[in-house]
């Protein structure tokens, strides 16, 4: 991996923006990294190819830059890496510069919509209480679920999400996607939402508070929660694959809205390219670990290798399929009131989604 000049792009202006809480590093930071493609593409079995030049249907017929945004530190988006890596996007036409975005998800999807960006992958359950703003964004394809886990102590009271009720629970942040997730599920059997004491911690001090007997169990995202869970040798109370959500998706790809409507072709040729990149990451978890790992410098690749074989790597929802799991995610935060009591889940839906494989 041929990592080449970083640096910094202009902080966003936006008094709202600024006065996010809890951010890791500073607000409107956007990191620059250039990839070299060292390798050819390993085309996915199903894609569709032209004949005469075996490139991909949804190929460009002219080079194009896009700007991508992803975060290094969530092994969610190890498809983006790969397809810079495996010269996926380049065998679409596309030149894409990755950029790890530093800042809070309002910034990630006011630099999108504004064109600081062209696309970005992220969290639905972070994501759609934004877009509920009326970001310029288009949810165009699901990238993959699971990632999410509850975890508790071995000798810990909590067996299921139904014990969550009057329990102080750790998380990274009060709109961390996961307690979104964990409230949700619990909701769902029969646990009040405001039941739940949720406390934020940063999340590398999660384990810390729990040793303390200050919360009674903690929620956060692979790979942290993959390695906290193997460190400390904590149970795995649930996913966000339990039941019922074992075929939904966790992570989707959002493009500018601008960009889908004017230049339906490159939404259309990324959106293919990440999810080309995805399939291959499923079908070679360890390559595809060693690829992530590489950037991290965090996480052994083996154990990047586990984490990606217990999420579901193929299940990428897009057109009517990704505005349905869009739907259920919105009614679901609705009732647990993230989403406010009056928006309509299929008409939210509908708008911030955008079918560009059809």
């Amino acid at each position: 991996m041929d990592v080449r000049k970083m640096h910094y792009l202009k902080p966003i202006k936006r008094r709202s923006l600024l006065q996010a809480a809890g951010m890791a590093l500073p607000v409107g930071l956007l990191v620059r990294t250039g990839w070299a493609a060292t390798e050819q593409a390993i085309p996915d079995a199903g894609a569709h190819q032209h004949a005469s030049t075996g490139s991909p249907a949804f190929a460009l017929p002219e080079p194009k830059k896009l700007r991508v945004t992803w975060n290094a530190n969530s092994v969610c988006t190890v498809s983006v890496p790969a397809a810079a890596e495996r010269g996926i996007f380049k065998k679409y036409n596309l030149d894409v510069e990755l950029i790890n975005f530093g800042g809070s998800t309002d910034q990630l999807l006011e630099a999108i919509a504004t064109g600081k960006a062209d696309a970005g992958v992220g969290m639905t359950l972070r994501w759609l209480k934004p877009l509920e703003q009326g970001f310029d964004v288009r949810i165009t394809s699901g990238i993959h679920g699971g990632c999410m886990r509850l975890l508790a102590p071995k000798d810990s009271t909590i067996r299921s999400v139904a014990d969550l009720r009057g329990q102080t629970i750790g998380t990274s942040d009060l709109a961390a996607p996961d307690k979104n997730f964990f409230t949700i599920l619990a909701y769902q059997q029969g646990v009040p939402a405001d039941s739940i004491d949720w406390r934020a911690y940063p999340a590398d001090l999660l384990s810390v508070a729990l040793k303390k007997g200050e919360v009674k169990a903690i929620s956060l995202n692979d790979p942290l929660a993959w390695l906290i869970k193997e460190r400390e040798g904590l149970v795995e109370i649930a996913t966000n694959l339990t039941s019922p959500y074992q075929h939904s998706v966790c992570c989707i790809l959002g493009i500018r809205g601008s960009m889908v409507r004017d230049d339906r072709a490159a939404a259309r040729a990324l959106t293919a390219a990440l999810r080309e990149s995805q399939e291959w990451a499923a079908a070679h978890p360890a390559e595809a670990a060693a690829i992530y790992a590489a950037h991290s410098g965090k996480v052994k690749a083996e154990q990047v290798e586990s984490m990606l074989r217990s999420h579901t790597q193929h299940h990428m929802p897009s057109g009517q399929a990704l505005e349905q799991e869009i739907i259920t995610y919105a009614a679901a935060l609705r009732d647990i009131g993230v989403i406010r009591s009056r928006t309509d889940p299929e008409r939210f839906a509908k708008q911030i989604t955008a079918d560009v494989l059809s």
